[in-house]
């Protein structure tokens, strides 16, 4: 019996839930000292449950540091981040109406980027390093909003077009501050921040960035059936009663926090957020009340095995920016030669 579109886009959160369920149990399992499948589920389970409920602790040492004190923050915060760019995305393309849209694309990444560079100057660290990545995305996307009305009543071409001019502005800061660092102390570190890793992750960075997220991500998907509205055009989710411009401002000020966010603790991660909603959009279709949530568990999945890939590749660990960077670019030039074959238009 086959099953039609509409059951298997029903049926895509549940499946993609158990997939990053299964994903993260392997994430925890390989590494540079493998631990079997079975301890790992009961070192997972010894750590949630309490004491009377745990099982029987037949691991050993290295096992349950591995597993627990190393690698399970890394897998938490790495699904965390990909859940939260995969939403920025899926949420920013549906309220411009535009696949070519994402957080990348409009300046919140560069922005943040500067951001935390800046901090990582000061010697900031911390909260602070999470409101200066802050500050910064919304500073670029504000930027770039501003630009993008200069034209005829704005529209999505001029708010890519801001966007990467505002990207180039805070690239050429970022270099202006790389110059002023001091070359053994604080360079590397920025180096390292622009090229983005999950290497020091930890429970202390999982617990701050967290909140955020999660209250950011919460919000969005509380207005995914509003997203829905806007992605019919301004004048009719106007008609429909929804404040279209304060609406949009609330979403992008929900992106700049989950990007400001994912910036601070791991450096500058790209094309998550465009690449993801695409492929999700393929499988569930352009309901919001379906894409948004399954962007983020497949935002989830998907960083969760570049982060995988780059740290069992070699056998020193590859930038996991770099590594979205690979996959994201040729997405990018296949979704813009399909909208060039279409036609381009602004809406």
């Amino acid at each position: 019996m086959s099953i039609s579109s509409s059951s298997l886009a029903r049926l895509a959160v549940p499946l993609l839930s158990l997939s990053l369920l299964l994903a993260m149990l392997m994430s925890l399992r390989i590494g540079t000292y493998p631990v079997p499948t079975l301890t790992v589920a009961r070192v997972v389970l010894a750590w949630l449950l309490p004491a009377g409920m745990a099982p029987a602790s037949d691991w050993s040492e290295a096992e349950w540091v591995a597993v627990t004190i190393i690698r399970l923050p890394r897998v938490l915060l790495v699904c965390l981040a990909g859940a939260g760019l995969g939403l920025a995305g899926a949420a920013l393309q549906g309220m411009m109406r535009n696949p070519l849209v994402g957080p990348d694309i409009v300046g919140i990444s560069a922005g943040a980027a500067f951001g935390g560079i800046l901090a990582i100057l000061l010697d900031f660290s911390g909260p602070a390093m999470l409101a200066a990545a802050f500050a910064g995305g919304m500073v670029a996307l504000a930027l770039a909003w501003t630009l993008s009305r200069l034209g005829r009543g704005g529209g999505v071409l001029p708010l890519v077009l801001g966007g990467i001019i505002v990207a180039a502005f805070f690239t050429a800061l970022n270099g202006l501050l790389q110059y002023v660092a001091d070359p053994d102390s604080k360079l590397p570190a920025m180096v390292y921040w622009l090229i983005g890793s999950f290497a020091a992750a930890s429970i202390d960075k999982l617990v701050l960035v967290a909140p955020p997220i999660v209250l950011a991500g919460g919000l969005l998907l509380a207005l995914r059936w509003r997203v829905n509205l806007l992605s019919l055009g301004e004048l009719d989710a106007a008609s429909l009663g929804i404040r279209v411009e304060r609406l949009r401002w609330l979403i992008i000020a929900l992106v700049a926090m989950i990007v400001a966010a994912q910036v601070s603790a791991s450096g500058m991660v790209g094309w998550v957020g465009l690449v993801v909603p695409h492929f999700t959009r393929m499988l569930v279709g352009p309901d919001h009340r379906r894409l948004l949530p399954a962007s983020a568990l497949f935002g989830a999945l998907f960083l969760l095995m570049m982060d995988d890939v780059a740290r069992t590749l070699a056998s020193q660990e590859l930038p996991i920016g770099v590594l979205t960077a690979v996959v994201g670019t040729p997405v990018f030039a296949f979704l813009y030669w399909r909208l060039q074959a279409r036609g381009w238009n602004n809406d």
